[in-house]
């Protein structure tokens, strides 16, 4: 299982943090992914990090404002968001894989999801 949280509401150019908590399976042995969905649109891999947090990669919509870390005694991944544009508005879902890519299709576990909000 999978829980987000830290979803808000925040003006254009602020910061949030998701935090994603994962019980019930080997954290430290999957790829962990953050996956957003804005209103009206389909889900769009934002995020991937290696199981040790070595290695990350980016969407483009979103590389050099936002990082994704782990903490493997935690079984904790996190998303921070700076820079937020309005175009970042949706629900954000970590997902976990057995693959570095940023692929829906690879995720085989899901978090129900957590509310972000662009806004002025």
């Amino acid at each position: 299982n999978l829980v987000e949280s830290g979803g808000d509401w925040v003006q254009p150019g602020g910061s949030l943090r998701l935090s994603c908590g994962a019980f019930g399976f080997s954290f430290v042995n999957r790829i962990m992914c953050w996956v957003r969905q804005a209103p009206g649109k389909e889900r769009e891999a934002v995020s991937c990090i290696s199981t040790r947090g070595a290695s990350t990669k980016y969407a483009d919509s979103v590389k050099g404002r936002f990082t994704t870390s782990r903490d493997n005694e935690k079984n904790m991944a996190y998303l921070q968001m700076n820079s937020l544009k309005p175009e970042d508005t949706g629900t954000y879902y970590c997902a976990a894989s057995r693959w570095f890519e940023l692929r829906l299709d690879r995720y085989d576990a899901w978090g129900q999801g957590t509310q972000v909000t662009v806004s002025s």
